[in-house]
């Protein structure tokens, strides 16, 4: 059976394909071949990769990230097609759907959402249960850049504090749109916004995610 990590993979593999390597996407100014390489580094590069948490390694990482996007872009969309090789911790089944499936998620929405014409997916309710569950425990984490208290809510009414202050703003949206939203691509996550009129112009603007 398909895990939701797998799934997104290979959908975010055929997108990056699909837009070719010089498209825009949502993720930090990156072109898709870029992006591509930040997944690739990602997986395949830990001693690289730990510059994503570790500010004194971040010019190794952005080193080793040059040289990859420097690759053939078929190369790098076989490589993450075919996923981490034996030895790495994202090898394994739980890891791989703990650690990527909103990776995999956000990165494919990156693409899709970065051009004109993009709709929103309607996602399958368990794949948004996974989702949430995800964004429900990370909810801190992800909101602590937040200006002002934030709450997120489902359509059903489940809620998630994602910071405390006031005043507070509550972001209403499908669990997909949640994610997008809290991983700091407001701009384009279709929610509802409801609180103080300057709040939600500042929570717009803040940096939220990892």
């Amino acid at each position: 059976m398909s895990t939701h990590a797998k799934r997104e993979r290979l959908l975010l593999a055929d997108l990056l394909e699909s837009a070719g390597p010089d498209a825009p996407t949502l993720c930090e100014n990156w072109t898709t071949r870029q992006l591509a390489a930040h997944v690739v580094v990602r997986e395949r590069r830990a001693d690289a990769a730990a510059g994503l948490l570790v500010k004194p390694l971040a010019a190794r990482l952005e080193r080793v990230q040059a040289e990859f996007a420097a690759k053939p872009y078929e190369e790098l969309i076989q490589l993450i097609r075919t996923g981490p090789p034996g030895m790495s911790p994202f090898s394994l089944k739980q890891i791989d759907e703990a650690s990527n499936t909103v990776e995999f998620y956000v990165h494919a929405e990156d693409v899709r959402r970065a051009q004109p014409d993009w709709t929103a997916r309607e996602l399958d309710p368990v794949f948004s249960d996974a989702l949430w569950s995800r964004v429900e425990r990370m909810a801190r984490v992800l909101g602590r850049g937040a200006p002002v208290g934030l709450v997120l809510r489902r359509p059903d009414g489940r809620t998630a504090v994602a910071n405390r202050g006031t005043p507070v703003v509550t972001a209403t949206g499908e669990p997909g749109e949640l994610t997008m939203f809290v991983f700091g691509r407001q701009a384009v996550a279709e929610v509802e916004l409801d609180g103080d009129k300057d709040a939600v112009a500042k929570l717009l603007e803040a940096k939220l995610g990892l």
